[in-house]
């Protein structure tokens, strides 16, 4: 039997390799892998038939060398404090290559929040906010949505926070439009990725129009790039949520799959497309593959049976280290997640400054910035990449260790 995939060990594996390039001192390396702080709390909850249930949560904060922390809070049945642990850590080196000024951080509960009620979701996100209020802030650490949570949530969580401290919007981003949220987030992680889309093309000579492209995962993510891709001209040729996915080589109407989604809370009914598995949408024929599901999807028994001559990491570390090396040497490129995924904390950071200003930006400026933030640490990431003969992941973290290294230094232990 297959060992289970750990998120932990695979970011400290790509870790490792990007100090070796570094020279990093195993002091060096000891101090930047260790989380600051660890919380772990328990949520009771009355559920609505009365009865008690205690459920188990967390908050890893990894770094705070370069600004308050800054990372989104999980609710699924599978959070682990390991999974949390690498989050964190993944956050941290996300916001520095990117250079904003954030360390990384992560929260998360056990819960499955699908059979879950309105009512109990508020009750135990209040709950949870109250058990580790004490350790987050505008200038501490502040929240965002992740898998499971959404805009209502955080405004559950702002306020909550703001009984105690008064009005304070900045304590989480990801938030409705009326409680200051950001024009340009629900759609910034998929934006992201055509920016990068388009940066890539331009480099290998290719033309985005008519480009398959296989997107793993329906959620914000992959419903939002599949979407932007299609007005790019792409041809989106497979989706898949869940439950399973569907193929059409022709390509599929993206809106129409989502009011299906919509109606049916699974793609797998659109009707002028073959039905296919997760497992499958991974091997179908496509210019470009974007896995925005969960972690460690693609591994080492199905690695040599991708067809995408690209890779986009939607999801975080939807590729283990193992399988990583084999598309190295299939020649595939792989935009790591560390960079391909940024652009959700980009526009999360853009939330947080207009909180703290009392501003609000139009949306063509939010998006005008993110394309500079996106383009110029792919730009670093490409020439440290050719000029070091490492992958772009090796690069990405060479360039996020070197920066929180030195912040560290410069601070002092």
């Amino acid at each position: 039997m297959a060992a289970r995939f750990s998120n932990l060990s695979a970011v400290n594996k790509f870790f490792d390799l990007a100090a070796d390039r570094l020279n990093l001192s195993s002091e060096m390396r000891k101090l930047l892998k260790s989380p600051v702080r660890e919380v772990k709390v328990e949520i009771p909850l009355k559920m609505d038939d009365g009865s008690i249930e205690v459920f188990i949560g967390f908050r890893v904060q990894h770094d705070e060398s370069r600004g308050p922390q800054k990372g989104g809070v999980r609710y699924h049945p599978k959070v682990s404090l390991d999974d949390v642990r690498a989050l964190a850590s993944l956050m941290t080196w996300k916001t520095t290559l990117i250079n904003i000024p954030f360390g990384g951080a992560k929260g998360g509960v056990i819960c499955d929040p699908k059979k879950m009620s309105s009512g109990e979701l508020e009750r135990m996100t209040r709950t949870y906010i109250s058990r580790i209020i004490q350790f987050i802030g505008p200038n501490r650490d502040v929240l965002a949505p992740d898998i499971g949570t959404d805009s209502q949530i955080m405004a559950w969580m702002m306020d909550e926070y703001s009984k105690i401290y008064g009005y304070t919007p900045g304590v989480v981003t990801g938030k409705p439009l009326e409680l200051e949220g950001s024009l340009g987030r629900e759609q910034a992680v998929g934006m992201g990725i055509v920016f990068l889309a388009r940066e890539l093309a331009r480099d290998l000579k290719l033309k985005l129009k008519g480009t398959k492209v296989a997107v793993q995962g329906f959620g914000k993510v992959g419903y939002n790039a599949s979407l932007l891709l299609e007005k790019e001209g792409c041809r989106i040729v497979a989706v898949s949520d869940s439950k399973g996915g569907v193929y059409n080589g022709k390509g599929l109407n993206v809106n129409k799959v989502k009011e299906i989604y919509n109606k049916k809370k699974s793609v797998g009914s659109y009707p002028e497309a073959e039905k296919i598995s997760n497992e499958k949408l991974l091997e179908v024929g496509c210019d470009i593959l974007i896995p925005s599901a969960l972690a460690g999807e693609i591994k080492e028994t199905n690695a040599r049976k991708i067809k995408a001559s690209i890779v986009i990491e939607g999801a975080n570390s939807p590729v283990t280290p193992e399988a990583d090396r084999m598309l190295e040497q299939m020649g595939v490129t792989v935009v790591p997640d560390v960079l391909a995924n940024a652009g959700g904390v980009v526009v999360s950071y853009f939330e947080w400054v207009q909180n703290l200003q009392q501003v609000s930006w139009e949306e063509d400026y939010v998006n005008n910035n993110l394309m500079k933030k996106m383009i110029s640490s792919y730009r670093e990431v490409s020439e440290l990449s050719k000029r070091e003969k490492v992958s772009a992941r090796v690069a990405a973290y060479m360039i996020a260790l070197d920066r929180v290294m030195k912040a560290t230094k410069l601070r002092g232990i």
